[in-house]
C-alpha cells in the first residue's frame, strides 16, 4: 500500500518508520481493564456521599472528602467496614474548595448504608470533625 493512499496521520507515521501500530485505524488504545467493583458496593458509596452532600446543605453549601468519589472499596480510606451490617463510611466535609486550598475541614459524616447500597441504615454521626487517636 502506498503512503500517499493512507489517510490516517498516526498510520502513515507508523508506517514510515516501520513501527509496528499497536492502534485501532480510530487512532486510540483500548482502556485498560480493571478490576470490576460489585455494583453494590458502588451504589452504597455513591448513596452516602449523596446523603452527605444533602444533610450538609447541598453542593452550594459543602463538599464531600475526595475518597467519597473513589469507587474501589479496597482501597478507599473513607470505607471503614464492610460487612453483613452494610457499608460504614466515615468522611470530612467542608465549604466548596475546602480540600484543595487546604483549609480543615468542618464536618464529619458517618454513616452506615445497607448491604445492597440502596438505602440508609444509619446517621451515626454528622457534626464537627471529631479528634482521632
Amino acid at each position: 500500500m502506498a503512503l500517499s493512499r493512507l489517510r490516517h496521520p498516526l498510520l502513515v507515521a507508523a508506517l514510515s518508520l516501520g513501527a509496528a501500530l499497536p492502534l485501532s485505524l480510530g487512532g486510540a488504545l483500548p482502556p485498560p481493564v480493571q478490576a470490576q467493583v460489585p455494583l453494590n458496593e458502588v451504589r452504597a458509596l455513591n448513596f452516602a456521599r449523596n446523603t452527605g452532600i444533602g444533610i450538609n446543605g447541598g453542593l452550594i453549601a459543602y463538599r464531600p472528602q475526595a475518597c467519597m468519589f473513589s469507587t474501589s472499596a479496597a482501597t478507599n480510606p473513607c470505607l471503614i467496614r464492610s460487612d453483613s451490617k452494610g457499608f460504614l463510611y466515615r468522611f470530612l466535609g467542608g465549604p466548596p474548595g475546602w480540600q484543595s486550598t487546604n483549609q480543615p475541614a468542618t464536618i464529619e459524616t458517618e454513616l452506615l448504608v445497607a448491604p445492597d447500597g440502596k438505602s440508609l441504615v444509619k446517621v451515626l454521626y454528622n457534626g464537627p470533625p471529631r479528634q482521632r487517636r
